[in-house]
């Protein structure tokens, strides 16, 4: 029987490799600081399914493969081969853009020595630069600095700065055969690497907004409605993810089945976390019944890097009965539509819904209002209530 396999979040991703490439030594392999979220034995592999290490049954790492792709992919290497391949350098730890003060300061310490920038380019950069930027801005620094080289390591933050500023201490040991030494960052950027950064200008936070409700509770009409009036603003891309549509494009096949229907959420849900990633903005509005696959949609969202808005339009189920212009529900109760939600399958209730509203008795207009004042600062929707 085949190992079963784990695909790491983007932060575990980034500790395997530096587990991996030695740049964590004396430490091998995952524990309660550097964590993984599961145990062994299985295979951690890359979002493309590529196998990169085997788990065991004690925790032990087991490499198969070191990433293959990715931008500066060539510039990447272990803290083996660069203390090979650069012996004699004064290794430069670079966790943000490089200043006018710190190339100086560099010139100072070298005392000659040829200079390695390690780029600590891993998830959790600095907020206005991404990774690549800062690799980047590392490539235009070196071009102002004699006899400089560039190489990457993913080092991610973890959310603790002690923990971040021990790692990445260790992390600059590991890669060097010599000195190595850290930067304040203060000061002006150069030429070269301010325009670096204004190029890498990231895109604005991207947003999904997740309506969730019975059938004929009037999500896709408020999901319709917002849908417009953001387009009529004029400043963000906006994508319409509506139950039935996706399900005739993209999840043609599924049938109604528990498993079906979450898989669909789940599709709907990874395309929504794509927009956002790229800035922009997705309506979803599925019924999407049970909590665990509101929270696994929530969860992609946020790994993309986008603001998540959830909204249960709470109609009653007898108000969308009598809404029900395709009878689904006299069908669904004379027992000739399955597991239909609501009456023979269950609706469970968000306990972390950013807003509520029953659209019983209201105007399109009045709900739209709510929804509009809970979606976050940024959103450039502000004014379009008023």
């Amino acid at each position: 029987m085949p190992e079963p396999t784990y695909c790491p979040s983007a932060r575990e991703l980034d500790d395997l490799e530096m587990l991996l490439n030695g740049g964590y030594l004396p430490q091998r392999t995952f524990d309660e600081t550097i964590t993984l979220s599961v145990q062994g034995p299985l295979d951690l592999v890359d979002p493309e399914g590529f196998p990169l290490a085997r788990l065991d049954e004690n925790g032990d790492l087991h490499p198969y493969a070191t990433p293959a792709y990715g931008p500066f992919r060539r510039l990447f290497k272990t803290a083996e081969q660069t203390r090979s391949e650069h012996p004699d350098a004064l290794v430069v730890a670079v966790a943000a853009p490089i200043t006018t003060s710190d190339i100086a300061e560099i010139q100072r310490v070298r005392d000659e020595r040829p200079v390695v920038l390690l780029a600590f380019c891993g998830t959790g950069t600095p907020q206005g630069i991404s990774p690549v930027g800062l690799i980047r801005s590392c490539l235009a620094a070196s071009a102002i600095i004699d006899n400089a080289s560039v190489v990457a390591t993913p080092l991610p933050h973890h959310g603790d700065a002690a923990l971040d500023h021990e790692l990445g201490e260790r992390v600059a040991a590991n890669f060097s055969a010599g000195d190595h030494i850290a930067l304040s960052y203060e000061g002006d950027l150069p030429a070269e690497v301010a325009a670096v950064v204004a190029s890498d200008t990231p895109d604005p936070q991207g947003l999904v907004v997740f309506f969730t409700g019975l059938s004929g509770s009037g999500k896709s009409t408020i999901a319709r409605a917002l849908n417009d009036v953001l387009l009529e603003a004029g400043e963000r891309t906006v994508t319409s993810l509506d139950g039935d549509v996706v399900r005739r494009h993209l999840s043609t096949g599924l049938g109604f089945s528990r498993e079906d229907r979450e898989t669909n959420i789940k599709r709907i849900g990874w395309v929504a976390a794509e927009i956002a990633r790229h800035g922009g903005v997705a309506i979803c509005s599925p019924i999407a019944p049970f909590a665990e696959t509101r929270q696994a949609v929530r969860a992609m969202t946020e790994a993309a890097g986008g603001d998540f808005i959830l909204i249960h339009v709470a109609t009653p189920l007898e108000e969308c009965e009598r809404r029900d212009r395709k009878g689904l529900y006299a069908q669904a109760r004379a027992g000739k539509i399955p597991d239909f939600t609501g009456i023979s399958s269950p609706y469970e209730v968000p306990d972390d819904a950013d807003l509520t509203v029953d659209t019983t008795n209201r105007t399109i207009d009045e709900v739209l209002a709510e929804v509009l004042a809970v979606l976050p600062p940024g959103s450039s929707v502000e004014d379009l209530d008023e």
